[in-house]
């Protein structure tokens, strides 16, 4: 018996060697304080290198770093301890930096806030991502584990404890820093999300739009719930009285009159391009100068101002994806239409190609469809290129067509001759070198515009077209003759609302179709300009397109700033209790 007992206590002992191994690898192995705070140090160290690197200016990097040491002393006033905190916020910079990388790459656009409540917020997005962009969630989960295990080491290897009333002191100074920063750098330059890095910046400047547009409800700003209101129904099939011609919408890209400013000397044989059927100049209104195209294309679109969205307005585009119904194109394909767009650049700049395809624009030729050798061939190639897509259609379809074509002949840079066998006027001698460029650009635009509706007339004698251009913003070249000197850059250009740097131009024209009287609104905001084509076209208005055109009237042509805003804002209410905008 005593023999077969021996060695039963070696169990027990064994166990208890695993146990305090485990205990001694749990146990809290704190660094010194001295070391702790080397490796603080260190890390301060390269966030500042990265920021004075990638982060732009001087108040640009104010502010990414005020707002950094800002979210070190919080989480140091919480836990007393400077590693832990210090860690944690360098990761999630890291972070923030490798997701906004991503997104650049993929979407053009560095990543915001708003983010998390637009891709997180519905089950659909998130199955979307799930079977679409499986990869980046996988990346994303393993990224914040990785965040959390920094963290959990830091926190136990961090010797440091600070006292609190030192943290408050530091988090008081940097918030009044991250103000002044926030100040002294201005509101977001509207290409910054492109152009720039300025990953942290942007993405810390992104959470004030977007707890703006979480305390309001809704991306779009709109009158408070206050009732019931009368829902907009959208239709669920179109009848024109009669067969309705096919239309072509042109993005005449940087295009402006030059008889907008009296004192520009020019070759006024330019003058028609601008008018429509009736011989008149009809102003538009629009919401950018210099740039941004993609703010004038969504008001015109959607039908609603971009500066309704508040600081979002940049983002506006990416955030409505799948949000929006009873848009222009929306319309057109319920009549019957089939939507074409010919698109300058790669169709995933700023992410325009998930846009249009949300809102019924699902034939995209862009750059590399059309064969292009440039993303800045003449206005004559994308009209060749469309004329053709056209006889196609004809041959095979008696579905009305939908053609919107985007230009790029008159954007900058107007540093160099652009086509310079073609011989064309530009301006008058004594003319601003960057505005005499344009204006041979416009010259060109005039000469490839005959072109397309000589074609048209000659290629398809039996078809009838109602054709609108318009002019996105103004060109850079226009900057001196609103008084800015010759190298301020376009976004630096402040203008007032009702500044003539916001008025372009729209024309109508019909080819074998007679088209109804133009409304006689001086300017007309770029809003309204979808609902009048749609009108224009004799197409069957929806009735959130019916109540548009009723503010037309009653706003005599303004939208954002309209004298009975009320209206404005009652009206997007009913867009979003009717589902024809979503709120979130």
């Amino acid at each position: 018996m005593t023999d077969q007992t021996i060695g039963l206590p070696g169990v027990p002992v064994k166990g208890g060697r695993l146990r305090a191994l485990a205990a001694r690898l749990w146990r809290r192995q704190e660094l010194r304080p001295a070391t702790a705070w080397i490796v603080v140090g260190l890390l301060a160290a390269i966030i500042g290198r990265h920021f004075w690197r990638d982060e732009g200016e001087l108040a640009n990097i104010l502010f990414a770093v005020a707002v950094t040491v800002g979210l070190v002393a919080t989480v140091t006033l919480i836990t007393r301890r400077a590693l832990f905190s210090t860690v944690l916020v360098a990761a999630l910079v890291a972070l923030i930096v490798a997701a906004a990388s991503v997104k650049r790459a993929t979407m053009n656009m560095v990543v915001h806030a708003y983010d998390l409540v637009f891709y997180l917020s519905s089950w659909s997005t998130v199955s979307y991502l799930w079977s679409d962009q499986r990869r980046y969630i996988l990346a994303s989960i393993a990224a914040v584990l990785i965040v959390a295990l920094c963290a959990w080491v830091a926190y136990r290897l961090d010797g440091t404890r600070v006292a609190r009333r030192w943290s408050a002191l530091l988090l008081a100074v940097f918030v009044v820093l991250a103000w002044y920063g926030a100040y002294s750098k201005g509101e977001r330059r509207h290409m910054q999300f492109y152009y720039s890095n300025l990953y942290v910046s942007s993405f810390y400047a992104s959470w004030g739009e977007t707890v703006e547009a979480l305390w309001r409800g809704a991306l779009l700003e709109a009158a408070p719930r206050a009732g019931a209101t009368t829902p907009f129904i959208i239709p669920s099939r179109c009848d024109p009285a009669a067969r309705p011609p096919h239309i072509i919408l042109i993005h005449q890209e940087s295009v402006v009159q030059p008889s907008l400013f009296p004192t520009l000397r020019y070759d006024q044989s330019v003058d028609p391009f601008f008018q429509s059927d009736d011989r008149s100049l009809h102003k538009l209104r629009v919401e950018t100068y210099g740039g941004a195209s993609w703010l004038t294309e969504f008001s015109l679109l959607a039908g609603v101002s971009t500066h309704s969205f508040g600081g979002m307005r940049q983002f506006v585009q990416t955030f409505t994806q799948n949000k929006l119904k009873d848009t222009l194109p929306q319309v057109l394909s319920r009549c019957g239409y089939r939507n074409v767009v010919f698109y300058p650049l790669l169709k995933n700049f700023v992410s325009n190609d998930r846009f249009y395809n949300s809102i019924g624009l699902t034939e995209i030729f862009d750059l590399k469809a059309q064969g292009a050798k440039s993303a800045q061939e003449r206005d004559r190639f994308y009209f060749d290129n469309a004329m053709e897509e056209m006889d196609r259609h004809f041959k095979a379809s008696r579905r009305p067509l939908f053609t919107f074509i985007q230009t790029m002949s008159a954007h900058w840079p107007y540093d160099f001759k652009y086509e310079p066998e073609v011989d064309v006027p530009g301006g008058a001698p004594g003319t601003e070198p960057e505005m005499h460029e344009y204006l041979r650009r416009v010259s060109i635009a005039k000469m490839d515009y005959d072109h397309l509706t000589a074609e048209l007339h000659r290629r398809f004698p039996h078809e009838r077209f109602l054709i609108v251009h318009y002019g996105d913003h103004h060109p850079m070249a226009t900057r001196t003759l609103l008084g800015y000197k010759d190298e301020t850059q376009a976004e630096d250009v402040v203008l007032d609302q009702d500044s003539i740097g916001f008025v372009t131009y729209y024309a109508a024209r019909g080819i074998n179709y007679r088209m109804p009287v133009l409304p006689p609104y001086d300017p007309l905001d770029v809003a309204y300009l979808g609902t009048l084509i749609l009108d224009l076209a004799g197409l069957p208005l929806s009735d959130s397109h019916r109540e548009r055109k009723r503010l037309m009237s009653l706003c005599r042509g303004r939208y954002y700033d309209c004298s009975r805003r009320d209206e404005i804002l009652l009206f997007h209410r009913r867009l979003i209790d009717s589902g024809v905008m979503a709120a979130g």
